[in-house]
């Protein structure tokens, strides 16, 4: 009877051996696993000095951006008031849509200066009271200590790109058309005598255009193949359909078509079609920081569009694609600078070496502004234009670095 029952018993037994052994091999690759990812963890390479300089760098960081923004909205208010009272600006637009897109838009455009700052103030404070030096006496090379400065700068150089590139230019957009009703009211709105390639052998000429009615008058296109026209359009006036659900979609009024075979030609007119002409409204009125407005992503398929276009308008928006790479790293820059010249504790204090290191901030912050200057009068290629500021004051910064130690 005994033997009956263990016999019956047996595939579950079996099937328990199996499961242990797959649970110990589980375990094994569990343990494996943690020890890989232990490396990963970020509690392996910082320590309690990294987190003490980094809460430093970053609330001091914090802490200059709001003092010189809030300083920049009093200035900004006392100088526009009269406007917004002229032009009867309300309380609500001036807060939302004006300063709140205002505060970002400065604050990341200045951002490396407010790095610089940062760091001079915070590392020239521990300089004075000796923590630096206790530092390096225990041991941690100068290279050590900027460890925890080049992982802030990660972070904000991040968040600076991430800002710049995907949420910024929306605010922008929020934020000129204010400027546009209550403040300047002088952003270009119509286009003369525009005339551009739209696709490969069509040319579309427009003699008037207003952006305010997203329409023209005077319009012409012409198709050219081996270059021989081979097709010519006009219409008195072109509208652009704003609510459609895809893009390119016109509607021209009392059209003509001319379309030449050889030396025959057949001719065909009506009152008003609807058609699809590979063009925007963005592509034929410029204002102004237009290429502000843009996203990353939105600024590269513009350019690749105009240049495949073969327009040659196209250099402040290079530069503007190029800039919001290269200020990303501005932050890596000006944090070694900024670390070199005062992390040494001086008799007399900082002040010979904070006003160098201000000179050399605004020196790059000046280039990084001028960049596209470079590119649209000196004729630089407008990636090098946009870093060069990076590549001049790499050099600084590798000199300062070597310098700092001694």
């Amino acid at each position: 009877m005994r033997y009956h029952t263990i016999r019956k018993y047996r595939p579950w037994l079996k099937a328990l051996r199996s499961t242990r052994k797959l649970l110990g091999k589980v375990g094994v690759g569990l343990r494996w696993m943690a020890r890989y990812l232990s490396w990963l963890s970020p509690k392996r390479y910082m320590k309690c000095i990294d987190w003490y300089i980094m809460r430093k760098f970053i609330g001091t960081y914090i802490y200059a951006i709001i003092l010189i923004i809030s300083i920049s909205i009093v200035f900004d208010i006392n100088e526009n008031l009269a406007k917004f009272t002229q032009y009867n600006a309300p309380l609500k637009a001036i807060v939302f849509d004006y300063y709140a897109n205002f505060v970002p838009y400065f604050a990341n455009l200045f951002s490396p200066l407010f790095v610089f700052i940062a760091v001079i103030f915070f590392t020239s404070k521990l300089a004075g009271n000796s923590e630096i030096i206790a530092m390096l006496a225990s041991g941690l090379s100068f290279k050590r200590l900027l460890r925890p400065y080049m992982i802030s700068c990660v972070l904000i150089s991040l968040a600076t790109y991430y800002l710049g590139a995907y949420v910024i230019p929306h605010g922008t957009i929020i934020r000129q058309n204010f400027e546009t009703l209550y403040k300047n009211k002088r952003k270009n709105t119509s286009a003369e005598n525009v005339q551009l390639q739209v696709d490969q052998g069509v040319i579309a000429y427009i003699q008037h255009y207003d952006n305010r009615r997203k329409s023209g008058y005077g319009f012409c296109l012409d198709k050219f193949e081996n270059k021989k026209l081979v097709s010519h359009m006009t219409a008195t006036e072109i509208q652009y359909d704003t609510i459609s659900d895809s893009k390119f979609h016109w509607k021209v009024i009392n059209w003509k078509i001319r379309e030449l075979h050889g030396l025959k030609e057949t001719i065909t007119q009506g009152a008003s079609k609807d058609t699809l002409i590979m063009m925007e409204p963005t592509d034929l009125v410029y204002s102004k920081g237009q290429q502000e407005t843009f996203t990353s992503p939105q600024l590269r398929d513009y350019i690749f569009k105009q240049q495949t276009r073969g327009s040659g308008n196209v250099v402040q928006y290079e530069v503007e694609y190029h800039k919001r790479i290269a200020m990303s790293f501005a932050s890596f820059i000006l944090t070694i600078i900024g670390a070199s010249l005062s992390s040494r504790k001086r008799k007399g204090g900082m002040g010979m070496y904070l006003g160098i290191g201000l000179v050399l901030s605004f020196t790059y912050i000046m280039l990084q502004t001028v960049s596209s200057t470079f590119a649209l009068q000196a004729g630089f290629p407008p990636m090098l234009a946009s870093w060069m500021p990076n590549i001049i004051f790499a050099f600084v910064a590798y000199f300062c670095y070597r310098q700092a130690p001694n």
